[in-house]
């Protein structure tokens, strides 16, 4: 009986979720876009194999995330005074939380392709924590709703509104805080938001101009060499920082800034992207000592590198689409491509992988499907309504896509 008992309690604490696990943080339960799901609909239609279409008010880019039966996305205003998480019921899309976590006096400029509600929250049992960038972070009580603490000392300028995501790492929630003005990584205690570690960029940012000092990118953590690295790009330098204390290990330089898309790792390297307005894509071997630039690169490649949308490493190929489009397939250990071609629309969504499947999404809300491999072959082209303009990245979670547009949040799965 004890066993039985064991057994079940720990069923109850998984919470009610479809089979499939949970997306707790931008690009999944790795941070690079896998799912382990498989069923997943590789057509669909406004009226084809949509099980529910839920509104979320005002505007904002944040993905969602889903822990057991809950999705949670952040949302703002268009003017930025007033910021909300939003809970959705995943079985029958309904509203059950719309909280309004922050008012701000004089918020500054967003860009055109950006929200004042960009950065994807981070969730797990009975937390969620969102963050707005330099207009605050929290931590709310995904039963209640309830903010049980918040920051709003993490002040930067961002110039073109806030855009990188927070993680998780052991007790630790890491943000980057990579402004015109200022730049560092800071670690708060994920119970009570207090500053663990906080550690300014390894840079000399006085010698450049003030958008030269920015980037808007996610963090993830790697083992290498049997410890864990915190990889961390900022501008003109990626960063490899023990994860605990904030250390720096070392650092790859480059010429770039306003960097967007989260690393990648596997087949012994970090995968960057190292600009916004001419990015490229480098592979890096992880771990060494100091400036390890001329030593630690393995390979680059200068054109048709993705400004937004992160990538995709499935086993020794990476997958990538430019923001304007170009869809390419590169061997992982040597940059060599393997093809490339032009996909319809702009891009800023990453991509996911699941069930055999790779899905690129643009932002006319239509979804191409292909099969990964060192040729190219296209399963299927699936569009929405065309006025649901599609920049977040969307989840799965079961056997259904959860895909946010500008105005609903859409579950799609295969029906009967």
């Amino acid at each position: 009986m004890p066993i039985l008992q064991l057994i079940l309690a720990t069923v109850l604490m998984a919470g009610p979720v479809l089979a499939g696990e949970n997306w707790p943080q931008f690009r999944g339960p790795r941070g690079d876009g896998h799912s382990d799901a498989t069923g997943l609909p590789i057509k669909w239609s406004e009226t084809q194999n949509v099980v529910w279409k839920t509104p979320i008010h005002d505007l904002g880019w944040s993905s969602p995330v889903i822990w057991g039966d809950q999705i949670w996305m952040t949302t703002a205003t268009g003017t930025g005074h007033e910021m909300f998480a939003v809970g959705v019921d995943l079985a029958s899309g309904k509203v059950i939380h719309d909280v309004k976590v922050f008012d701000t006096q004089g918020p500054e400029h967003v860009a055109s392709t950006n929200s004042y509600a960009s950065p994807t929250p981070v969730i797990e049992a009975g937390r969620l924590y969102v963050h707005y960038g330099m207009y605050g972070t929290a931590c709310l009580d995904t039963g209640t709703g309830k903010v049980l603490w918040s920051r709003r000392d993490l002040k930067c300028d961002h110039h073109e509104g806030p855009g990188s995501s927070p993680m998780l790492s052991g007790n630790l929630l890491i943000v980057h805080v990579d402004g015109r003005d200022v730049q560092y990584v800071v670690a708060m205690d994920k119970s009570t938001g207090k500053t663990v570690w906080k550690t300014d960029r390894s840079i000399n940012y006085s010698v450049y101009g003030q958008n030269e000092r920015k980037a808007f990118c996610t963090p993830i953590v790697i083992e290498a060499d049997g410890h864990n690295e915190l990889i961390s790009q900022g501008a003109k330098a990626v960063m490899g920082y023990d994860p605990n204390t904030g250390q720096e290990l070392w650092k790859v330089r480059y010429n770039g800034w306003s960097v967007a898309p989260r690393p990648v790792f596997g087949q012994g390297l970090v995968f960057i992207i190292t600009d916004y307005e001419r990015p490229e894509l480098w592979a890096i071997r992880p771990g060494g000592t100091g400036d390890v630039t001329g030593s630690h690169v393995a390979w680059k490649m200068t054109k048709g590198a993705p400004s937004r949308p992160s990538m995709l490493l499935i086993d020794d190929l990476l997958y990538m689409v430019s923001s304007d489009g170009m869809a390419s397939c590169v061997e992982a250990k040597t940059g060599q491509v393997m093809w490339k071609m032009r996909q319809a629309g702009s891009y800023s969504a990453s991509p996911i992988y699941a069930d055999g499947h790779i899905y690129f999404f643009n932002h006319e809300a239509a979804t191409t499907v292909i099969q990964p491999g060192r040729a190219y072959k296209l399963l299927a082209v699936n569009e929405l309504d065309g006025q649901e303009e599609l920049m977040a990245s969307p989840a799965v979670v079961g056997k259904s896509l959860l895909v946010r547009t500008r105005a609903h949040l859409y579950r799609i799965e295969k029906r009967d």
